[in-house]
């Protein structure tokens, strides 16, 4: 028989799984698996506390499912802050699909991942994210009725995300530089899919000369002949001389190697944990006399949109609450000038409050 002598050495103790969970108190984790389709997908639950975890579905080809569940687990938290920090009563969550969103989709696919939402009986409301469509998430409703983003509905959030990522943007530069005009700023765009695009032509349209790179060149050509974008390599943007790195890909591009080399005076882009490492990078821009846009507040305008659809608003709601982020974005940045201390902690500090306060709400007489 098989004789525990020390708990600590068992696999219960050592799970990596549930360290990672317990690490940030995230609620629940389900992973989702089926051979006939080729489904493999993760869906990480944060937090519920200020109402049904909702976030989106990303759909990536993953080195490994360590990597996936890093990610999901980032983003899931980070969707609990943004909602709260927002002012929605919106819990947070996040899936990921494993697999090449180029190859691998199908109707059956997404129906059998709809299943799988739906088995959590609204806890998680999901929608469109990184390699997801708006006709992904038909095929999703098709299963269950914890979708939103759909066409006809509040449709795709890229134009809101992109929107209120602008306006931070701006706050920035009130807070860097005296006016918030970005008129002549040299700004360089990390990725132009749907939001990054959208982004592009807001800079464009106020005069900012903008710079872009990105990994599919058939988006990267199309945006920069529709918007006389200047094309650069995907490790030479680190590189420019430039005022604002707005990245809008994937997260971690503020790292060791990165923050040593950037020039510019403000970091505020859409992409989500931008920070390798929160506690060291953020501090260390902060050091450089840099300001940096914290992501879950500077891309709220996606979720804001979704908030809308659930509560059946108005798009002109959604975009009149996204120009809020100027000024929380402001405040943020104001707080942290005063008190020395990195934008990022502020940003979750605001967040983190809101939980805890509206946590006692709910307590049971």
């Amino acid at each position: 028989m098989f004789e525990v002598k020390n708990i600590e050495d068992t696999d219960l103790v050592k799970n990596p799984v549930i360290a990672q969970m317990s690490k940030h108190n995230h609620e629940q984790l389900l992973f989702c698996n089926d051979s006939e389709t080729g489904l493999k997908a993760i869906i990480a639950v944060h937090s519920t506390v200020l109402g049904p975890a909702l976030g989106g579905t990303r759909m990536w080809a993953y080195n490994n499912e360590m990597e996936a569940l890093n990610d999901v687990l980032r983003l899931s938290r980070g969707m609990t802050y943004k909602n709260s920090i927002s002012g929605l009563n919106l819990g947070g969550g996040k899936a990921v699909i494993i697999g090449d969103s180029r190859s691998m989709k199908s109707e059956a696919l997404f129906r059998r991942f709809g299943k799988f939402v739906n088995s959590l009986a609204g806890k998680y409301i999901t929608a469109e994210d990184v390699g997801i469509s708006p006709t992904d998430m038909t095929w999703v409703n098709m299963e269950t009725d914890h979708v939103v983003g759909l066409p006809g509905k509040s449709g795709d959030p890229s134009p809101v995300t992109a929107h209120g990522t602008y306006m931070g943007m701006k706050a920035c530069a009130k807070a860097q530089f005296g006016s918030d005009s970005l008129s002549g700023k040299k700004v360089a765009v990390q990725g132009v899919g749907h939001v990054g695009g959208y982004l592009v032509d807001f800079l464009t349209k106020e005069g900012a000369e903008v710079f872009i790179s990105d990994i599919h060149d058939p988006t990267l050509k199309s945006i920069s002949e529709k918007f006389g974008a200047k094309v650069v390599g995907l490790d030479e943007i680190y590189d420019l001389d430039m005022d604002i790195y707005a990245p809008c890909a994937l997260g971690a591009t503020i790292n060791d190697d990165t923050i040593s080399r950037l020039k510019c005076s403000i970091i505020a882009g859409a992409a989500n944990n931008q920070l390798k490492l929160e506690d060291v990078h953020g501090k260390a821009v902060m050091d450089k006399g840099m300001i940096y846009a914290p992501d879950f507040t500077l891309n709220a305008g996606g979720v804001i949109n979704c908030y809308a659809e659930v509560k059946g608003l108005s798009p002109e709601w959604a975009m009149s609450k996204a120009d809020e982020i100027y000024t929380t974005i402001l405040n943020i940045v104001n707080r942290s000038h005063s008190e020395g201390t990195p934008t990022y902690q502020i940003a979750n500090k605001m967040a983190e409050e809101r939980i805890e306060s509206i946590g006692k709400v709910k307590l049971p007489l």
